[in-house]
């Protein structure tokens, strides 16, 4: 009996931790942010992405270097190292906002800040730029052209970047 609670608990568990998960196109790179993040925000997909209107605002979480690289069309660098919220008080605090950063780390970090200083309508990318770039969205450079470069972060981050030309500098 006491084993039959006890799967059925672990059962349970994995469900609730699954019902967490946003599905990235890579199992392994989505495990691996199953465990990594908190899940304490919204989170949003690539697909969802897509599929929502124009009105949306990118907050790109990464250092200024990796965004010089490449970064989402029109998003606006709010770095996380020195984050502060001053740098998007233009912003509505009801304006739809989706951060992000390499891998949803940074950026989940960040939308936790914006939450708290009253941004209603902020989530979280899931899979951040890494996944935007494997499933084939488009990044541009500082000069706002296409461009296939995407800062990796580092060579064990890199691994989960599967399309795009790797930079690391």
């Amino acid at each position: 009996m006491k084993r039959i609670l006890w799967l059925t608990a672990a059962f349970i568990l994995v469900l609730a931790k699954s019902s967490f998960a946003q599905v990235v196109q890579n199992k392994a790179y989505d495990m691996m942010l199953s465990s990594l993040l908190d899940h304490s925000v919204e989170e949003v997909s690539v697909h969802e992405v897509n599929g929502s209107s124009g009105d949306v605002i990118f907050l790109d979480a990464r250092e200024k270097n990796e965004f010089d690289v490449s970064h989402i069309q029109n998003a606006q660098w709010v770095g996380y190292d020195d984050f502060n919220p001053k740098r998007v008080e233009n912003l509505d605090t009801n304006q739809k906002i989706i951060v992000y950063c390499s891998v949803g780390y940074r950026s989940e970090k960040v939308t936790e800040k914006l939450r708290a200083a009253g941004y209603n309508n902020v989530s979280n990318l899931y899979g951040g730029i890494f996944e935007w770039v494997n499933q084939g969205k488009e990044v541009v450079n500082e000069g706002d052209s296409t461009t296939q470069k995407v800062h990796a972060y580092d060579h064990l981050w890199g691994i989960w970047l599967k399309n795009g030309e790797k930079v690391y500098k």
